[in-house]
């Protein structure tokens, strides 16, 4: 019998740093409803995952950058629970055109800039675990969260 491939949900997240400041996201909608995520969502089929994490960002806060300026800082496989899983991809942004602002009114419920030495402490756990990897230097790029 051959083994079941996996089809893990691939997420594209986007760190919108200027100085000391990261840009996050309070969630409107069911899932994490009233804490922090960063810009992120689903990557489309066929989708190269730059020009997600590129059309990502500009839907949820207004903001236009060149994916060819995306550069990958960490990766996260993360375990949803027993049948979900998602790979998610964090590229940083350190160039982009607009100010940014809660596009998606609907589905979040404020954007905010933080400091990075100062992060709300209700971020959701999944993005928190890339972001931290990623501010941290901690020297990898793959974290595996939520297996046991």
């Amino acid at each position: 019998m051959t083994p079941q491939l996996a089809q893990p949900v691939i997420d594209v997240h986007v760190i919108l740093r200027t100085g000391d400041k990261v840009l996050l996201s309070q969630r409107g909608g069911e899932y994490g409803h009233g804490r922090w995520h960063l810009p992120s969502g689903k990557l489309d089929e066929g989708e190269p995952l730059t020009t997600g994490a590129a059309r990502e960002l500009f839907e949820e806060v207004g903001v236009s950058v060149d994916p060819d300026r995306l550069r990958l800082v960490h990766t996260v496989h993360h375990k949803q629970n027993s049948t979900v899983s998602r790979i998610g991809f964090f590229f940083e942004a350190a160039e982009w055109i607009g100010e940014p602002f809660n596009r998606e009114p609907d589905k979040c419920l404020a954007v905010e800039w933080h400091p990075v030495h100062d992060l709300p402490e209700d971020i959701i756990e999944y993005p928190r675990a890339g972001l931290l990897a990623h501010l941290g230097g901690l020297g990898g790029t793959l974290t595996e969260h939520g297996w046991s």
